[in-house]
């Protein structure tokens, strides 16, 4: 099975980032909710293997900016990374800019998971707005749900090697020697926004960002709350009984 063109979604424009092998009958088009440290770029990832959907990421498409020749910088990527360079958060109207950039990975006939966007009520209304325009709609929105001491354990267990920048965890993914990375032999550390005051910051600003969201798509039906806590495979099943119900 052929991947799709991460390029599309990275870089934008308009050529075709699906596979050549036959389209599904009914894909599945899906928006990911859920805070920093729940696991669900995890999720995305086994989702998109299992459903053969594109995993679509804003997060990745303001990295790949940074990373880029500013010369290929789409206009919308362009304004992005001046917010960037400027500490400063990037506004509604430029991250729909973004996503309107690539309307053909919405468009894939082997649908898409969306994580990242939206982020507010102002970009959901923009993302049904483009949707409707290529008659086209979301299936569900997967809100992933866990208890903040949950998240704080999860995210100030993590440490980083400051040489090759590869992670770890204290409990899940320890290194073979103490504070000692597997791969280079550097320095293992706790980032600062990784301590469990930072954390908790953090989260509670997350919390009252989405909560309009969550109501959102409450109110029209979407949202599906699904607790992850356990294991990736315990909380990617919990997803798949979701979605099998969603579709009867």
């Amino acid at each position: 099975m052929n991947k799709c063109d991460r390029n599309v979604w990275l870089q934008g424009g308009n050529s075709v980032c699906c596979r050549e092998d036959k389209p599904l009958p009914r894909p599945y088009r899906i928006v990911l909710l859920g805070a920093p440290g729940v696991g669900k770029g995890t999720q995305a990832e086994m989702l998109s293997e299992r459903l053969q959907a594109c995993q679509l990421s804003t997060g990745d498409i303001f990295r790949a900016a940074k990373a880029a020749d500013p010369a290929t910088l789409t206009p919308a990527m362009r304004d992005a990374l001046g917010y960037m360079q400027r500490g400063e958060l990037v506004p509604d109207d430029t991250v729909i800019a973004l996503v309107k950039e690539r309307m053909t990975c919405l468009q894939c006939p082997y649908g898409f998971l969306l994580d990242g966007f939206p982020r507010t009520v102002h970009q959901a209304e923009a993302l049904d707005e483009m949707l409707q325009q290529v008659n086209l709609r979301l299936d569900c929105v997967l809100n992933y749900e866990l208890p903040l001491d949950e998240v704080v354990t999860r995210l100030s267990g993590r440490r980083t090697c400051r040489e090759c920048k590869t992670t770890y965890h204290v409990m899940t993914k320890p290194p073979r020697k103490a504070n000692m990375c597997d791969k280079c032999g550097g320095e293992l550390y706790q980032r600062e926004d990784d301590r469990p005051e930072s954390i908790r910051v953090r989260l509670q600003a997350y919390e009252q960002s989405t909560a309009p969201l969550v109501e959102y798509y409450s109110k029209h039906g979407l949202l599906r709350s699904i607790s992850a806590a356990g294991t990736p495979l315990e909380v990617f099943e919990r997803t798949m009984v979701v979605l099998n119900e969603r579709r009867i």
